[in-house]
């Protein structure tokens, strides 16, 4: 029989930590928690199996299943003494998911399972607290009421709002027992009413239901698109906990609270959180109560007003202190927790390596790496290549005015302008127009992810530290300001108010993710200083990478910053998009429309200067390190107008009739650009253009030769080739060229002649092309493109719907394609190296950016990748941990 159940509790458990493809990350944790001896209240986990199975029959329950659980029941109630369903001592329960990735708050959970109208009365009696009970059987009803039953949430705070309102009670712990039992049946009423059914009182229906509930909510929509975002796969499914219950709202001996090991924000070694006494799990993190620091130093840091967990609870503090830095030296990482105190006995409910602010992730890993607590590749392999994004935000210039109004706290750092907007749906909107947006609210929930991800930034005015906005920010990169508390945010109104200060729909604000400011208008940024614990990182990263990493650059601008970023050179200097800047272009389209190589020539004698300007300027920021420069690529027709008034324009400025250029632009005209009069075959067409840049090279590489004293050899890159013949007739172009500038300097020039393999046939003509190529450099943009079959600019119409129903994981033009383009690379690789041993191989395309593309690298045996200047850290960093990966 299919084991479905594993079980833990009384300092046993079936299976740990190294099953969480099984177990998911909750119930692998929990069971590794158990077998360390640590307080875990006793429980059972059906497997991600069981939801696989689910899914694959009609969302039905697997067989086996029951009794495997009944029979996990029976081994808690053992443990607690209580049980499931009794109307004396009842055994209560939590249903949570537990997806092998943490998901936070993108799946569901049920509380308080086991409740009823009989079961509610042993439970007051027993805790000797009828108002515990009645607030605990209506958390219940409202959590099930929602997750399993339908009705929206929104309902059940409706009522409870009117009758707070009605009884004058502010917060919810001033009502009474007889007042929540009022509460609850008011409850019981509007889902009777809703949906023609009563809540269940069978407790085994119950449970069930909630079981099923937790499944089905693997395919929500948050949890859809958090996965979209994240890139885990739907097939890995969820696991559900089911776990007896303990109390933290059991009166001011009982509390409940959130816990990092270390600063996720900052990385500082320190522990930090925050809990609520007299509270369940939910309410820290809805943000609903204001919570309290866990420590008193960070209770002093934070001006706050209400006593630390440390000098409340000091026993339950000691024990929980000493528990975190166990479970962090165990997991070797910062761990996230979640724990209860019930009457001033420690529960621990769950670890996990906690999510992290970039700038606090590779503080953590150098401080443990310098702890000895793991070596220098670990630490370099622990720092998501994709976060360092979050260390090239910008951050507030320190000199700039700050016209501050209103502060919260500092969930996500980084500082972000944009329009204000109220809703996730335009957050959406304003992306899709290119407009930058600050989206605020109240509180966020799961299901404001996609605003969230569309937003520059995010400000609510309730939560802490660890509240949905909080979390989520953070482990988006984007920056956060939560709890903002002076600021009133007017829905109907569309308006942010703050004392005074009335702002409005569209109005721009700042917020600054690492002080808690709000700010009106836009402020001055600075970008930040890639160094400390960044710079030992990288540093650790660059003495593990095999390959190198050069950029894409063709602008000095950007030839400094990929260089500042670490770059050791060029991979691809894209010369036509130097002929588009200023008064470049009108000379481009003399050249282009001129009827004769006489005129093209005279037109090229005026680009020649211009380009061995720009040349020299990269040889020279690069001083030395290696250079790629592709000779002209695109058809012609780019550099042309296209709109009657643009016509009409050059016309003026060429001398010519807006007839005659229209009929000359359209007989220029291509069906098929990408795969039309371009790239090598522009070279052959009109030699004279390849000689041009040629001659702007060479000439180039002696200048800078002698102006920084480091020699100069650069690689020239023949695109889209592929028939070995197309690469002999321009190399033969390229080499007379530079024969002619060697006799007139007298200075002898070393250079490379390569080409980009972009078309199959190149791949598999390989073993041919290498006998004449110096270098191969797989243009993977439009390898991809001429692979698939798929025009990069129209897919973007038809990918998505593949990649929601499974055709595809991943975006092609985003991830590199492993067994198809892969494919080819491999071919080419082995063939042009089979032909000239050590042949110079890279990747310049825009997967040289991709940390997954990069591992493939590595595992072909590249030499190099190229991307653009603000990815090199992450490909310097990528490729450090593919090398480690492959043993490196």
């Amino acid at each position: 029989m299919t084991k479905w159940v594993y079980t833990f509790g009384g300092g046993k458990a079936e299976g740990g930590a190294g099953e969480s493809d099984r177990l998911g990350g909750k119930g692998a944790n929990l069971a590794e928690m158990c077998s360390l001896g640590l307080p875990v209240p006793p429980g059972l986990t059906i497997v991600t199996d069981a939801c696989v199975w689910f899914y694959a029959h009609g969302k039905a329950l697997p067989p086996g299943l029951k009794d495997q659980v009944r029979a996990g029941i029976a081994g808690m109630e053992a443990i607690t003494g209580r049980t499931f369903g009794d109307t004396r001592k009842p055994l209560l329960l939590s249903v949570r998911s537990g997806s092998r990735a943490s998901m936070p708050g993108m799946l569901d959970t049920v509380l308080n399972l086991g409740l009823n109208d009989r079961s509610v009365q042993a439970l007051g009696h027993d805790a000797g607290d009828a108002r515990f009970a009645w607030d605990s059987y209506r958390r219940f009803i409202q959590m099930y009421g929602d997750v399993v039953m339908g009705l929206d949430h929104e309902v059940f705070e409706e009522i409870l709002e009117d009758e707070r309102a009605r009884l004058g009670h502010e917060l919810d712990t001033e009502l009474s027992a007889v007042e929540w039992q009022h509460v609850v049946q008011l409850y019981k009423d509007a889902i009777e009413e809703a949906l023609g059914e009563p809540f269940p009182q069978d407790p085994e229906v119950q449970l069930w239901r909630a079981i099923a509930a937790v499944f089905s909510s693997w395919m929500n929509a948050r949890a859809i698109t958090y996965r979209h975002l994240h890139d885990i796969p739907a097939a890995w499914g969820t696991a559900v906990n089911v776990q007896a219950m303990v109390f933290g709202n059991l009166g001011n001996a009982s509390a409940t609270g959130v816990a990092f090991t270390r600063n996720p924000s900052t990385g500082e070694k320190a522990l930090y959180g925050e809990f609520l006494v007299n509270a369940q799990g939910e309410d820290v993190v809805a943000g609903i109560r204001t919570p309290q620091s866990i420590t008193e130093a960070a209770r002093l840091a934070s001006g706050g007003d209400r006593p630390s967990m440390e000098k409340l609870m000091p026993e339950a503090f000691a024990s929980f202190s000493a528990i975190c830095e166990r479970l962090e030296r165990h997991y070797r990482d910062m761990q996230d927790v979640e724990f209860t105190i019930e009457r001033g006995t420690l529960w621990m409910l769950q670890t996990r390596s906690g999510k992290r602010t970039a700038k606090a992730a590779m503080r953590i890993a150098v401080d443990m790496a310098e702890e000895g607590l793991i070596t220098r590749h670990e630490a370099v392999a622990r720092i998501d290549p994709a976060a360092l994004d979050q260390l090239l935000h910008p951050t507030i210039d320190p000199r700039a005015r700050r016209d501050i109004i209103g502060s919260g706290l500092p969930a996500s750092p980084g500082a972000a302008t944009g329009e204000i907007v109220f809703t996730s749906e335009e957050a959406v909107a304003a992306e899709k127009e290119g407009r930058k947006i600050i989206l605020v609210r109240i509180e966020t929930s799961p299901e404001d992810i996609h605003g969230m991800h569309a937003a520059e930034g995010i400000l609510t005015t309730r939560g802490g530290m660890t509240s949905h906005a909080a979390v989520v920010a953070r482990g988006m990169g984007i920056p956060c300001v939560s709890g903002a508390g002076n600021i009133r945010v007017d829905l109907r109104n569309e308006q942010i108010i703050a004392g005074p200060i009335v702002l409005n729909k569209g109005d721009l604000i700042t917020i600054d993710g690492s002080s808690g400011q709000v700010l009106k208008g836009r402020i001055a940024m600075l970008q930040p200083e890639l160094s400390g614990d960044f710079g030992r990182i990288m540093q650790w990263a660059d003495a593990a990478r095999r390959m190198t990493v050069r950029t894409n650059a063709e602008t000095p601008q950007d030839a400094r910053a990929a260089r500042s970023f670490g770059a050791e050179g060029i991979g691809l200097c894209r010369t036509e998009h130097m002929f588009f800047q200023g008064a470049r272009i009108n000379v481009m389209r003399e050249m282009i429309l001129a009827e004769d190589e006489k005129g093209r020539r005279a037109a090229l004698a005026k680009l020649l200067p211009m380009q061995r300007s720009d040349f020299a300027d990269l040889f020279s920021i690069m001083h030395g390190l290696p250079v790629t420069i592709r000779l002209l690529d695109p058809p012609l027709h780019e550099f042309l107008p296209k709109t009657d008034a643009e016509i009409a324009d050059v016309a003026l400025g060429l001398g010519m009739e807006p007839a005659a250029l229209r009929r000359r632009v359209d007989a220029l005209h291509e069906f098929n650009p990408m795969l039309g009069h371009r790239g090598c075959r522009l070279a052959i067409s009109y030699p004279e253009i390849a000689e041009m840049q040629a001659r702007a090279i060479f000439e180039a590489a002696v200048d800078a030769a002698r102006e920084t004293g480091a020699p100069v050899v650069p690689e020239i890159m023949v695109p889209l080739v592929g028939l070995r013949a197309e690469l002999d007739y321009v190399k033969g172009v390229i080499d007379a060229v530079a024969r002619e500038i060697i006799d007139e300097s007298g200075i002898g020039i070393e250079y490379l002649v390569g080409t980009m393999i972009e078309l199959p046939r190149a791949a598999l003509q390989a073993h041919s092309i290498a006998e004449a190529a110096d270098f191969f450099s797989f243009g993977t943009n439009d390898l991809t493109q001429t692979t698939f079959g798929i025009s990069r600019d129209d897919a973007a119409r038809f990918l998505q719907t593949y990649i929601e129903k499974g055709i595809v994981s991943r975006d092609p033009f985003v991830e590199l394609d492993y067994d198809g383009v892969g494919e080819l690379i491999r071919i080419a690789s082995e063939r042009g190296r089979r032909t000239k041993n050590g042949l110079k191989l890279g990747i310049c395309g825009e997967h040289g950016g991709d940390p997954t593309s990069i591992r493939f690298c590595e595992e072909a045996g590249l030499d190099y990748v190229s991307c653009s200047p603000f990815r090199v850290p992450i490909a310097r960093l990528a490729a450090a941990q593919a090398a480690i990966g492959q043993g490196g």
